[in-house]
């Protein structure tokens, strides 16, 4: 089966490199108090303009790991997939309502939204891929 919007699969490391290169960065941007923007500054000023590389590159980052092809892209594993993004989808407008709710601080929601259907995607596909993978070598399918 030919998958025409993955990217390669070499496409998943860089990913991860972009996404822990930009992780600390982040953390070390909360710990010495930038914030995204101050309301008196303008969207081009420099903390604005390195929260947004920052965000952007970590959300490309995840992009690109989620959306790589695996080294073998057949059906059971499209299957997976698909899957996988249904439940971050509702696992995402769960969040954000919940969030909508308790919360008025649009920047944080915004940063949720943008990184947490990523995140789970990548995580329930590749747990998925991992129990697959163990129910075959425990039938002798794989070795």
């Amino acid at each position: 089966m030919k998958s025409r919007f993955l990217f390669p699969f070499w496409c998943r490391y860089l990913g991860w490199c972009l996404f822990v290169a930009h992780v600390p960065v982040v953390l070390f941007r909360k710990h010495l108090g930038f914030y995204a923007h101050n309301p008196g500054e303008g969207l081009l000023s420099s903390e604005h303009l390195f929260f947004m590389a920052t965000t952007l590159l970590m959300a490309i980052g995840l992009f690109l790991v989620a959306f790589a092809k695996e080294r073998i892209e057949d059906e059971q594993i499209s299957q997976l997939r698909l899957d996988s993004l249904q439940w971050a989808i509702y696992v995402n407008y769960v969040l954000l309502i919940v969030s909508l709710i308790l919360t008025s601080d649009t920047q944080h929601i915004l940063f949720l939204n943008l990184l947490v259907p990523l995140v789970f995607f990548i995580v329930r596909f590749q747990w998925k891929i991992f129990q697959n993978n163990r129910l075959l070598k425990r039938d002798g399918d794989l070795r």
